[in-house]
């Protein structure tokens, strides 16, 4: 790659949003053909309401401020290595809305089956971006993304750790 050249805007995004979207969708076609019927918990209607509707706020805000304020896709045509912002609380931002976001939806279900799928969202994100997207950006960036690396989760959005 020419230093000219810019990583791809999109990276694996659309096949990872993608392949969690019909992975929510096979567990969603499951849970209303009644296959998951013994993890439907009535009791937990009202607490799984509430943190499935908070949990989607937090993922528009995270997937808000990694695309629309801090421009994302602009800053990737610059060669830009984007350390601040959301992404310092996350490395992929953008994933890591998306998969929170579904997880949301899957505890307005109330169906304990379905809370398995946030696992599984993880797990596909960190082998794609382990595989693909880390090492462009290593080759790219080399030890200023390392060492981001170090301070900063890949898919889940906390506290950054000190330089």
């Amino acid at each position: 790659m020419t230093q000219k050249e810019h990583l791809p805007v999109f990276g694996v995004g659309p096949l990872c949003g993608m392949s969690m979207l019909l992975i929510f969708g096979i567990g969603v076609f499951l849970h209303f053909n009644g296959y998951l019927d013994s993890g439907k918990i009535k009791e937990l209607q009202i607490p799984f309401f509430i943190l499935g509707g908070i949990l989607i706020l937090f993922a528009v805000w995270i997937w808000i401020w990694a695309v629309w304020i801090q421009k994302i896709d602009q800053e990737i045509k610059k060669n830009h290595l984007v350390t601040t912002g959301i992404y310092a609380w996350v490395r992929n931002p953008i994933y890591a809305a998306i998969a929170i976001a579904l997880t949301g939806f899957a505890l307005l279900l109330v169906n304990l089956w379905l809370l398995l799928l946030p696992c599984i969202f993880w797990i596909e994100i960190t082998v794609l971006m382990k595989f693909t997207e880390e090492k462009w950006l290593e080759e790219r960036y080399g030890q200023a993304y390392l060492n981001y690396c170090k301070r900063v989760n890949r898919c889940i959005p906390w506290f950054p750790k000190r330089k």
